[in-house]
């Protein structure tokens, strides 16, 4: 794999994989690199990285962002959303990716405030880039967009997430970077067997991804009066099962093929 070992890509990969408690299975690599399942993996691959968007937009929301703010934040997303979930047109996405970054952002005197609206809104920014770059990928491969099924894998990891504040939001982060972690594993573990169209795309994420999964660790520890390890030790250990053990779905994050 040139472009890989030519560039500094096992440089950002290298902490990830640590970060994981346990690589991709080969089985799902094999399935993956099926030509047959691609229109079904990037399908899922739009829609996560929607949800990406809308995890990071919703943390904003909650815990930091004025109304107003907020209503620019939602405004953002509707038109993906009305696409992905609710059999909308087609979006000019050309027009609504100008758009972003004209909006007024939201507003907070908190610093550690301050660093998670900076933090999240780069990363929506980047994560409805992202939907916009599969969708055109899609379009010129004839691909149509076909609503599918949510995977198990969030909501396995999210119904283990502690119901009091301020240990909802520092597990919600934690989530939130095993999540983007885990992105940025697959993208690197199935490039090799990809032409090269999807594999200079597929590996172009890797060191937004890797950022990603940081700034959530970050933001979990400032938050918390306690080291979080032991509580990133537990999900990860959720986060491996999941990844491990047999999945009868087949998902971007989904498990070991059925």
């Amino acid at each position: 794999m040139r472009l890989f070992l030519s560039m500094d890509y096992p440089q950002i990969l290298a902490p990830v994989l640590t970060f994981l408690r346990c690589p991709t299975p080969q089985a799902w690599i094999d399935k993956a690199r099926d030509p047959q399942h691609l229109p079904l993996l990037l399908t899922d691959h739009l829609v996560c990285e929607l949800k990406a968007a809308q995890t990071a937009m919703l943390l904003v929301r909650k815990y930091v962002a004025d109304k107003a703010g907020a209503d620019e934040l939602l405004a953002w997303l509707q038109p993906y959303e009305a696409f992905a979930f609710r059999a909308g047109p087609e979006p000019d996405f050309i027009a609504l990716q100008k758009q972003i970054g004209k909006s007024v952002m939201p507003q907070t005197d908190d610093p550690w405030g301050r660093q998670l609206i900076d933090s999240m809104v780069l990363l929506i920014k980047e994560e409805l880039h992202h939907f916009w770059q599969v969708r055109e990928i899609m379009l010129a491969r004839e691909i149509p967009y076909i609503k599918i099924t949510a995977s198990r894998y969030a909501k396995g990891m999210l119904k283990e997430v502690r119901t009091h504040e301020p240990l909802t939001l520092i597990d919600k982060l934690i989530c939130g970077a095993y999540i983007e972690a885990r992105s940025c594993e697959r993208f690197a573990a199935l490039a090799p067997y990809l032409d090269e169209e999807l594999q200079k795309f597929y590996l172009s994420l890797l060191r937004s991804e890797a950022r990603h999964y940081q700034d959530y660790l970050a933001l979990a520890q400032q938050v918390s009066d306690e080291d979080i390890t032991p509580r990133v030790r537990f999900f990860g250990e959720v986060e491996a099962a999941l990844i491990s053990t047999p999945d009868e779905e087949f998902r971007f994050h989904s498990g070991m093929p059925v």
